[in-house]
C-alpha cells in the first residue's frame, strides 16, 4: 500500500507537467492528492520502519554492555515508546472524528478524514511493533504491553495529568531517550505531556502534524529519496567511482578525493548520511585500503564524507529548512553551493595530504579512459542537471522536479543499465525507501507538534529576550549559535532538529540582522558537523555498524575530520559572502 502511494506520488506530478505544457491545464485535485499521499507514505512507512527496527534513536544505548542491563534498558525504552505511540494513536482517533464532523473535502468529493485514517493506524502499528520488539521473551513484551495500556488510559482521560509537575515525566522520557526509545516517541511524548499538563487534549499535538503533511513542498522529500535509493542500487556507485577516478586519478590522494566526491553526490539525493555510509561503505573502504591508505584515515574519511552533500541542491535538509523557516528554497539551493563545495574541498585537501604522506602513486591523466568513464556514467551525471534546469527554468515546481528525478532514475536503472528488474528488485527498493522516509516523516510529524507547544508557550520570544539581554554582538551570537548547534547535531537527527530548533533561532537571527539564507546554511553546516561529534554523533554509530568497528575507534578516527570541517563551518559562519555571493550575482 505504501509503495503504491509512493508510485502515485511520482505519476501525478509528471502528468501535471505534461498536461500543463500540452493543453494548458492540469489534473483537478492532483496537488492535494499528492500532499495527502505523503501522509500515507510517511505513516505507513513509519510502521514498516518499526517492524524492521529502523526507527531513528540515539546511539547512547549501544554503550551498555550486552547482558541483563542491556535487555532491561531495551525493555524500558520500548515500554516508554509504546506508551507514547499509544497516546498519539488515541489522539489521532480524536483528530479523525473531529475532521469527520467538520467535513473538509480534499478533492473529487473525498473527505479529509479518510486520508487522516492513516494516522491512528500508523501510530497504533508502531506501538504494537515496539511491544513485540521489546524482548524475545514474553515477560519483556508483557511489560511493554502494560506501557501501551497505560498510554491509552492516559489518552482516554487526559485530565489526570492536568496541573502535574512536568519534571518527573520529562526525566523519564529523557532517560528512555538515552536508552534507545525512538526519537519520534521522545518528541511526541514530550509534546502530548506538555499539552495535557496545561489542560489541553493531546489531539492538539497532531493538528500541526496534519498541517505539515499537506504542505505543498513536503512531497519532494520522499520523491528525491526514491531517486537516491534507485541510484544506490546496481552498479551506479562503481560507475561514478570510475568517472571521478578517470578525472582526478592524476592528483595526489586521488582515491580519497574521489571517495569524498562520490559520497557527497549520493548524499544529495538520498537525503541523509546513513544511506550513503551503508550503501557505499562496502565499495569505498576496500578501494581506499587497496590503494594503501591507513585504515584509521579511511574510517574517518568515509564517516565524514557521508554527510558532505547536505548543503548542495537539492538536498532534503535545505527543502525542510525552507519550509519551516519560510525562506525561499531556491535561494537556499543557491546559497548552499559554495559552502558545500568548500567542505568537500577541505576534506579532499586532507585526502591529498594523506596521499602525499603514504606516497600514493598517481596515474597520468588518460583522456581515453576519462572519456570512456564519462560516457559510461553520463546518465547519472545528467540527473542533477535535469533537476536544476527543470526547477530554475520554471518548467516544474520542486515537487515535480523531484518526481522527474525519480522517473529518470527509474528509467536509467531499469531500461538503460538494466541494474534493476521490475519485480523483486523494484519492490525491495520501494520498500526500503518507504521505510526510510517513514522513519523521518513520523519524527517530523510529532516534532511540529512540540514546536506548536513551544510557540504557544512563547518560548521563542522569551529566548530572544534572554539572548538580547546577554549578547549584544552579532559575532558573539554566531559563535554561541555554533556551539549550541554542535550539541544539537550530536544529540538529534537533522530533520527533527529543523522542526524543533529552527523556530527558536530564526527570530534571534532576525534580531541580529543575519541574512535568513545565511542563517539557514549556518544551521545545516553545523548539524552536518554534529553528525561527527562524539560520543553520540549519528555517523559514528552508522560507521561502527557498517564497518564493524568499536565506537571508540571510529570516534578517534574522525577527530581530524571534525577539526577540518569545524574550520569550514567557521568560515561559512563568518564569511557571509560564501553564502550570499552567488545570490548577489544573480540579483536575488
Amino acid at each position: 500500500m505504501a509503495s503504491l502511494a509512493l508510485a502515485l506520488m511520482v505519476v501525478l506530478p509528471l502528468a501535471e507537467i505534461v498536461l500543463r505544457r500540452l493543453f494548458g491545464f492540469g489534473i483537478p485535485g492532483s496537488i492535494p492528492f499528492v500532499q495527502h499521499l505523503t501522509l500515507w507514505v510517511g505513516f505507513l512507512g513509519g510502521a514498516l520502519a518499526a517492524r524492521d527496527g529502523r526507527l531513528l534513536a540515539l546511539s547512547t544505548g549501544t554503550f551498555i554492555p550486552e547482558g541483563r542491563f542491556r535487555h532491561a534498558a531495551q525493555v524500558f525504552a520500548a515500554t516508554v515508546g509504546a506508551a507514547a505511540a499509544a497516546v498519539l494513536a488515541r489522539a489521532a482517533v480524536a483528530l479523525v472524528v473531529g475532521e469527520r464532523e467538520f467535513g473538509t473535502i480534499i478533492a473529487a468529493g473525498i473527505p479529509a478524514w479518510v486520508a487522516q485514517l492513516v494516522l491512528p493506524f500508523g501510530f497504533g502499528m508502531v506501538a504494537l511493533r515496539l511491544v513485540w520488539r521489546a524482548s524475545r521473551g514474553w515477560k519483556g513484551r508483557t511489560i511493554a504491553a502494560l506501557g501501551l495500556a497505560a498510554g491509552l488510559a492516559v489518552a482516554i482521560s487526559p485530565s489526570v495529568m492536568e496541573g502535574m509537575s512536568v519534571w518527573p515525566g520529562l526525566v523519564v522520557i529523557l532517560i528512555a531517550a538515552a536508552l534507545g526509545t525512538p526519537i519520534f516517541a521522545v518528541l511526541g511524548g514530550v509534546a502530548v505531556m506538555l499539552f495535557m499538563i496545561e489542560g489541553t487534549r493531546p489531539v492538539a499535538a497532531l493538528i500541526s502534524t496534519y498541517e505539515l503533511a499537506v504542505n505543498p513542498t513536503l512531497p519532494a522529500i520522499p520523491l528525491f529519496t526514491l531517486a537516491g535509493f534507485l541510484l544506490a542500487e546496481g552498479d551506479t556507485p562503481a560507475r561514478l567511482l570510475r568517472v571521478f577516478r578517470g578525472l582526478f586519478g592524476w592528483m595526489p590522494g586521488s582515491t580519497a578525493v574521489v571517495c569524498a566526491v562520490v559520497s557527497a553526490v549520493f548524499t544529495v539525493f538520498t537525503g541523509g548520511s546513513g544511506v550513503t555510509i551503508l550503501a557505499l561503505g562496502g565499495l569505498l573502504l576496500p578501494a581506499l585500503l587497496q590503494d594503501g591508505y591507513r585504515e584509521k584515515f579511511s574510517l574517518g574519511l568515509l564517516t565524514a564524507s557521508g554527510s558532505l552533500g547536505l548543503l548542495l541542491p537539492p538536498a532534503l535538509p535545505l527543502i525542510l529548512y525552507g519550509i519551516v523557516a519560510q525562506t525561499p528554497i531556491e535561494e537556499l539551493f543557491i546559497g548552499g553551493i559554495l559552502p558545500g563545495l568548500l567542505l568537500i574541498t577541505l576534506v579532499g585537501a586532507w585526502g591529498m595530504r594523506e596521499g602525499r604522506r603514504i606516497k600514493h602513486p598517481t596515474t597520468p591523466f588518460d583522456a581515453r579512459e576519462a572519456g570512456r568513464a564519462l560516457w559510461l556514467g553520463k546518465w547519472e551525471l545528467l540527473l542533477p542537471v535535469i533537476v536544476v534546469v527543470s526547477l530554475f527554468s520554471g518548467l516544474a515546481t520542486i515537487v515535480e522536479s523531484a518526481a522527474l528525478a525519480a522517473l529518470y532514475s527509474f528509467v536509467v536503472q531499469v531500461f538503460i543499465h538494466r541494474d534493476l528488474k521490475i519485480g523483486r528488485d523494484f519492490r525491495r527498493v520501494f520498500a526500503d525507501c518507504v521505510s526510510t522516509v517513514g522513519g523521518v516523516l513520523i519524527i517530523l510529524g510529532v516534532a511540529v507538534g512540540l514546536t506548536a507547544y513551544l510557540v504557544d508557550a512563547q518560548v521563542p520570544a522569551r529566548l530572544l529576550e534572554w539572548t538580547k539581554a546577554y549578547i549584544t554582538s552579532p559575532l558573539v551570537f554566531l559563535l554561541a549559535l555554533n556551539l549550541f548547534l554542535l550539541v544539537v547535531g550530536a544529540l538529534m537527527d537533522i530533520f527533527s532538529a529543523i522542526f524543533v530548533v529552527v523556530p527558536l533561532i530564526v527570530p534571534m537571527g532576525q534580531a541580529f540582522g543575519i541574512n535568513p539564507v545565511h542563517l539557514g546554511i549556518i544551521f545545516i553546516a553545523n548539524l552536518e558537523l554534529g553528525y561527527l561529534t562524539p560520543p553520540v554523533g549519528l555517523n559514528l554509530f552508522l560507521s561502527s555498524y557498517r564497518f564493524k568497528k568499536p565506537m571508540i575507534e571510529v570516534s578517534a578516527a574522525v577527530l581530524p575530520m571534525l577539526a577540518i570541517l569545524g574550520l569550514g563551518v567557521l568560515l561559512i559562519t563568518y564569511v557571509p559572502w560564501l553564502t550570499t555571493g552567488l545570490l548577489t550575482l544573480m540579483g536575488r
